[in-house]
């Protein structure tokens, strides 16, 4: 592709992909296509083996009935909203010829079945030596002629040596057979799978995998010993989710404990901690007003709110505290604090909004991870600010420990 400047303007990568979709289809129908990006698509197989957002695995025993699940699947798949390149991994048999050694002829004609097995590979070639010429080796290939390997009839022919000397035809030791299989079958822990990929374009991964397998889950039912499992990139938002999950609290927890260590009281501390939420709502209100689902940026974006937030009213509180031990009493502290406090919180949220505005939007290459994070923090930083800014002054005095307040009023 050309690079992004040069592109039209108003085209986006989901409209170029439905255009290049839609064209691709005209010109050669009944072919599935599927749209990527390198390293997006060398991630996602080294996930889960697929080259797709999401993938549903389907393990199972037989290869009849894990095809006719993937066609079922494919089918599912592609009534769900935001589904694009929907595709089952299916794979035109091959013909195949199947030679089953027979243990009564075996031992009838004294021959070890691993000389059975040597003779039929040996029509696809087995290696006997090694051939020096100078510093360079060559494998010594030995295979029958093209006549006893390309005609079937001529197979059940094929002499193996006995130890009595005299060779059998392969049709006395062995039930040779012909007839069509896959020509692979794919494993993962010693289980047959197939699977359906699919891309998603215009809402989230998350939402998309939630209604695909509630579909599943009402319209398929899988046999006994069949199980379903969902990869792709799907699977690297779950991980991702549950790294989020652990750090979120942590962080939270770590700034409770700073505060608390900073003022020795529980009550300063919740005053300082309610920006918390308030930052969350603020951050959570701007997503929805872009219309950006959460994302693991967002949350990245929401670890880094928290902390601002709550810098901004340990700033002011502390300024508080001081003016408050000079001698005025918590309601004057306040109004005093404010107006002098003011100023900073508001450069401090002026210069973060406008810091984080290029990135909130960027449509450039990795625009996708930098529009969620600078969403949130903006979203989240207004919203702080006007708590530090107005309410927290209103309601300081109400949250001034009473061993102070009692200490701060004069006998």
């Amino acid at each position: 592709l050309k690079p992004h400047a040069e592109w039209p303007k108003g085209v986006t990568r989901d409209q170029l992909v439905d255009r290049m979709s839609a064209s691709l289809a005209a010109a050669v129908p009944g072919a599935n296509f599927g749209f990527s990006q390198p390293i997006e698509m060398r991630v996602d197989e080294l996930v889960a083996g697929v080259k797709a957002d999401v993938a549903v695995l389907i393990y199972g025993d037989d290869l009849d009935t894990l095809g006719t699940l993937g066609k079922q699947v494919e089918g599912v798949l592609r009534g769900v909203r935001g589904a694009a390149d929907v595709r089952a991994d299916w794979q035109a048999n091959v013909p195949t010829m199947q030679i089953d050694a027979r243990p009564d002829q075996l031992a009838r004609h004294a021959i070890d079945g691993l000389e059975v097995m040597r003779t039929v590979s040996a029509m696809g070639g087995i290696q006997t030596g090694v051939i020096y010429e100078g510093r360079p080796r060559y494998p010594l290939v030995v295979k029958f002629p093209p006549e006893w390997r390309e005609n079937p009839e001529r197979v059940p022919q094929i002499p193996v040596g006995s130890t009595g000397g005299r060779p059998v035809p392969l049709g006395e030791l062995a039930d040779v057979r012909t007839g069509e299989s896959p020509p692979s079958v794919e494993h993962e822990n010693s289980r047959r799978r197939t699977y359906v990929s699919a891309n998603v374009r215009g809402r989230d991964v998350a939402s998309f995998v939630q209604d695909a397998q509630r579909a599943i889950a009402m319209q398929i039912r899988l046999p006994v010993g069949y199980t379903v499992r969902w990869g792709g990139d799907f699977e690297n938002l779950l991980s991702a989710s549950r790294r989020l999950m652990l750090i979120t609290p942590v962080v939270l927890g770590l700034i409770a404990l700073l505060l608390y260590a900073s003022f020795k009281s529980l009550r300063l501390a919740s005053l300082i901690f309610f920006a918390v939420p308030v930052a969350a709502s603020g951050g959570i209100a701007a997503l929805a007003v872009r219309s950006m689902p959460f994302s693991i940026a967002a949350g990245v974006g929401f670890v880094a709110l928290f902390g601002v937030a709550v810098l901004n009213g340990l700033v002011w509180v502390a300024g508080a505290e001081h003016a408050r031990q000079g001698g005025l009493a918590p309601r004057e502290a306040a109004i005093a604090t404010a107006q002098v406090r003011i100023r900073p919180v508001l450069m401090t949220a002026l210069v973060a909004s406008f810091g984080f505005l290029p990135m909130a939007m960027a449509t450039s290459a990795g625009a996708e991870i930098q529009r969620p994070l600078a969403t949130v923090v903006i979203g989240g930083i207004l919203t702080s600010t006007l708590l530090t800014a107005f309410v927290v002054p209103a309601i300081y005095p109400w949250f001034v420990p009473r061993a102070r307040l009692s200490r701060s009023i004069p006998a």
